[in-house]
This record gives structure tokens, C-alpha cells and sequence, in this order.
């Protein structure tokens, strides 16, 4: 598994197809381009193949976010998100605050993550 961490060479070709096998919806290529350069992409690639991604969304100094996790479905249980969230915690320079999704809780409380905050979100639509 090879992992790069600030990967400037995901681009939303590689990403659309690989994020439609885990959360299928009709995405935009340039609208996705433009997400994609406004995050910290932290990438597992198994022969080229993108099969798990770690979007962090950051100012640098005060405040930091992780948009998602993804690790496709017949790679998962395999520590490739454990490892994703390790290299986070390690390159990001700011606190990393996030929702998980029902069900995903034990895995971030196995990694040493902490509950904080409480989630709340305000849905619109795409």
C-alpha cells in the first residue's frame, strides 16, 4: 500500500469513480476539482489504484476539519482508515475536529480520537 499524504496529483477523475463505489451520487467535474484543491488529501493506493482517501479541511492555525474518510469497500478492515486518520493527526497542523457517522463511532475511539463537540448540520441542496 503506498500512502501520500498532500497528494497534488488526485484529480476528480480518479477521485469521481472511487467516491461513487461508497457514497454513489452525480458529481461535477469541475465543481469536484475545485474541492479537491481546497483540502489536504491524504491518499492509500494499492498498485495505482485509489482505495482509500482522508479530505482535511484546515486554516492552518485555528481550526481543522475532516471532510471524510473513505476506504473502498472490500479494502476496509484492513487498516488502511486507521492509517489514513494516523497520517492526519501527524501532518495536520491544527486540531482535527469532525462527525462521524452512526455505526463508525468504536472505529475513531480505537484510533484515540476523543468525543468533543457535539454535530449538528444544515442541509442544502447540491
Amino acid at each position: 500500500m503506498e500512502y501520500i499524504v498532500d497528494d497534488q496529483n488526485l484529480k476528480a477523475s480518479i477521485f469521481i469513480p472511487f467516491v461513487n463505489r461508497i457514497w454513489p451520487g452525480e458529481y461535477e467535474m469541475d465543481k469536484t476539482q475545485t474541492a479537491l484543491s481546497k483540502t489536504l488529501n491524504i491518499t492509500a493506493y494499492n498498485d495505482e489504484v485509489l482505495v482509500g482517501c482522508l479530505r482535511i479541511l484546515t486554516d492552518g492555525y485555528f481550526f481543522g476539519t475532516i471532510t471524510e474518510l473513505l476506504v473502498l469497500p472490500e479494502y476496509q478492515k484492513q487498516g488502511i482508515g486507521s492509517e489514513l486518520l494516523r497520517l492526519a493527526g501527524e501532518y495536520t497542523p491544527t486540531m482535527l475536529y469532525f462527525g462521524a457517522q452512526r455505526g463508525a463511532e468504536g472505529f475513531y475511539e480505537k484510533n484515540g480520537c476523543q468525543k468533543s463537540l457535539q454535530s449538528y448540520e444544515i442541509k442544502k441542496e447540491r
